[in-house]
């Protein structure tokens, strides 16, 4: 175990792995499956309003100042992604299938993650105020824009949603989260309070979601229909993809003249994307035997970013702490600065 954890691990990854091979070699049938439905359903609305319960919106409305970084995290979020989306597709999407292709459509389109990409701001010495703004912001307007844009791209691509799945994603999501805002003033600080209960249902959450989607693609055939070669060249887009995204975050920090913490913060808001999220959204908005070739992608992605980011935030932490304290009063005012 502290192999794994050398190389960006954690037990929570191996979890999530384990239960993808169990929901492919052990799948839920018949009762079986519709009782894990329910408590599917029922997981994510509770992530969720636990989710609505937690954010504190005066954290939103702080780092709403910093508008330049705001503003490029957002775009690359919700434009560059989506537009290296199509390109990637229009390369690879031979290649990669229909399915994998979706996927990797509904990747490009969610929202930044919440915890990782603050928890890497904070390693590397960024901008944690403005990284607790811009992920949050994210995932309260992913919440409603990414079911858009999944709506738009895939009937694009020629396909639809259909007006239940966008009723789902109100009444499992939307509804719970704006609950667990209006009530945030008297379960906020308990949730804050009580981490691992929290922890345990956002995790097991997660777990849950992701059996579900496995079972029911096995159960329908899914696995059989991928080509071994197109989940081959899926790990190599979604790395390409990573690295297109990382390098472009890390450019654009720097023609914008952003300062070196304000550049980490774009990095790690910029170039990741939620599990958390994605998972619940595509629950919601695709029918169960697809989705777990369409969350492939997502959680291939998801795994990729923990172990380069984690590496990336550790380099830039180790030069912040080789770089020499500066000194007097220049230096001090340069620390407050």
């Amino acid at each position: 175990m502290n192999l794994f954890k050398r190389i960006g691990i954690d037990a929570y990854m191996i979890l999530l792995m384990l239960t993808a091979v169990l929901g492919v070699a052990l799948p839920a049938r018949g009762i079986g499956a519709e009782i894990l439905g329910y408590l599917t359903y029922w997981a994510v609305a509770v992530l969720f309003f636990l989710y609505g319960g937690k954010l504190d919106p005066r954290a939103v409305r702080a780092g709403l100042l910093n508008w330049k970084l705001q503003g490029l995290t957002f775009a690359t979020t919700y434009a560059v992604f989506p537009v290296m989306g199509f390109a990637l597709i229009a390369i690879f999407g031979r290649a990669l299938g229909p399915e994998m292709s979706l996927g990797l459509l509904f990747l490009a389109v969610l929202p930044s993650t919440v915890q990782s990409s603050i928890a890497f701001t904070s390693i590397s010495g960024g901008n944690v105020a403005a990284a607790i703004c811009a992920a949050s912001l994210s995932n309260i307007v992913g919440v409603v824009l990414t079911p858009l844009l999944v709506a738009q791209l895939i009937h694009l691509e020629g396909a639809g949603v259909t007006f239940e799945a966008v009723e789902k994603i109100g009444l499992q999501i939307l509804l719970p989260f704006v609950a667990g805002q209006l009530l945030r003033r008297w379960i906020g600080a308990t949730l804050n309070r009580r981490k691992l209960m929290t922890t345990i249902v956002d995790r097991g959450s997660i777990l849950l979601i992701v059996f579900a989607a496995f079972s029911a693609g096995t159960v329908a055939g899914v696995w059989s229909s991928i080509p071994p070669a197109s989940l081959l060249v899926t790990l190599g887009v979604v790395l390409l993809f990573l690295f297109l995204v990382i390098v472009t975050t890390r450019l654009a920090g720097r023609a914008a003249g952003l300062p070196p913490e304000d550049r980490a913060t774009l990095l790690f808001c910029g170039a990741t994307k939620s599990l958390a999220s994605g998972l619940p959204i595509a629950m919601a908005l695709f029918p169960a035997a697809q989705v777990s070739a369409i969350i492939l992608p997502v959680m291939i992605y998801h795994m990729v970013q923990l172990l380069v980011c984690s590496g990336i935030a550790g380099n830039l932490s180790a030069r912040v702490a080789a770089t020499p304290a500066p000194s007097g009063r220049a230096g001090k005012e340069e620390r407050r600065a």
